[in-house]
């Protein structure tokens, strides 16, 4: 964050300001932060004052006195609240209970059908929520937030799905209000792919400031972090590579209704249909997976060319983007190095070397908790932004 954003006008700007300055867990005397923020010595130790009171701050060790009595200091405490984080795909859920750093306390991991309905779906993650802070001995009224990533395409500001072509009966439902009515805290909402690209941009990329994450799963799509920040687009649907047309795929049809569709191609389903038509068996991407880890040519070739196809479409993005980072993650790249070898193939031939000089592609580091760590750092980079904040610390 920009010195220029921690100095907005106004008492929960204020406390805002102090609040991330601290966030990077380094200590700090009222002295430090008065220099820091730029803010009044009576508006800091009244601020401190507000988030002690809080549980927000908390005392740390006493600095090294220069004569006199030694300068109280203050740190975060990552303690005070927790979130909860889901991370829903096409058939899988995985719950997180995190800190306020993202550190997971408790987790856990089940199949679920997306298509059995919002009420059912929703319904299994506030009851999961809910073990998982008897787990870790915090009561419901501990949550900061929740936060909910999907597989499909979802309107951000309100965060309701819009038209989710895997999803039945998810149409504009409204989410936020639902998960709030059961565990009465602040709910987020974003795409799956989202939140995997705000995790693993925050816990294992912090200095790309362009980075672009792709999940190779069921489905294909992608999340941008622009400037250091989510980039959603105008109606949240910024990303959504998986339906970019492949110039060799014209008459492959795509459950979105179109046809040569670049998901109807190289994802996991559809590596596995094609495998299955040429007389190896397979029914999913853990199939695929499977066969490549046990040497599989076919699988093995297969994937290559799926990651190919992939590279087609990451190399305009490439020069329409620039990026300096692209993570490969989802379910297909844990099959070894065929996908993203196929990816870097075609993205270093057909971008230009000005755009790929510094270019990494790379498998994703943060692996299946990229989803919940984002949904987690979703929840709470809201939460403190200073509109929010200043109610939050009252309550």
């Amino acid at each position: 964050m920009r010195v220029n954003d921690l100095r907005p006008p106004g008492p929960a700007a204020g406390t805002a300001a102090l609040l991330q300055r601290l966030r990077d867990g380094k200590p700090r005397t009222r002295a430090e932060l008065v220099a820091e923020t730029g803010l009044a010595r009576s508006t800091v130790a009244e601020r401190i004052e507000t988030l002690l009171a809080s549980g927000f701050l908390r005392h740390a060790d006493k600095a090294e006195s220069t004569g006199g009595r030694p300068p109280t200091m203050f740190a975060f405490n990552p303690a005070a609240r927790v979130v909860l984080a889901a991370d829903i795909g096409a058939t899988h859920m995985l719950l997180a209970v995190t800190d306020l750093d993202g550190n997971v306390l408790a987790e856990e991991s089940h199949e679920q059908d997306i298509a059995e309905g919002p009420e059912k779906v929703l319904d299994e993650v506030c009851a999961g929520g809910k073990r998982l802070l008897a787990q870790v001995n915090r009561h419901p009224d501990d949550l900061l937030g929740v936060g909910v990533g999907l597989p499909g395409p979802v309107e951000h500001s309100t965060g309701r799905p819009n038209s989710p072509p895997i999803m039945p009966g998810w149409d504009n439902f409204d989410v936020m209000g639902y998960v709030h009515q059961r565990l009465h805290a602040r709910t987020y909402v974003d795409n799956d792919v989202n939140i995997m690209a705000l995790g693993e941009h925050r816990t294992q990329w912090p200095d790309a400031s362009d980075l672009l994450f792709v999940k190779v799963a069921t489905g294909i799509g992608s999340g941008l972090i622009s400037d250091g920040r989510l980039h959603r687009g105008a109606q949240g649907a910024a990303g959504d590579m998986g339906h970019v047309q492949l110039p060799h795929g014209a008459d492959v049809p795509c459950r979105c209704g179109n046809v040569g569709c670049l998901e109807a191609i190289a994802s996991g389903a559809a590596v596995a249909a094609k495998l299955t038509a040429a007389g190896t068996p397979a029914s999913s991407s853990s199939d695929v997976v499977a066969l490549a880890r046990s040497g599989s040519v076919p699988a093995l070739t297969m994937l290559r060319q799926a990651g190919r196809d992939i590279g087609e479409v990451l190399a305009t993005a490439v020069s329409l983007f620039n990026p300096s980072v692209i993570v490969i993650g989802g379910s297909l790249s844990l099959a070894g190095e065929h996908l993203i070898a196929g990816v870097r193939e075609v993205v270093y031939r057909r971008s230009l070397p000005l755009a790929t000089q510094h270019l990494r592609i790379v498998t994703s580091r943060a692996g299946e908790r990229a989803g919940v760590l984002g949904a987690a750092f979703m929840v709470i980079g809201q939460a403190f932004e200073p509109a929010l904040l200043d109610e939050l610390v009252s309550a």
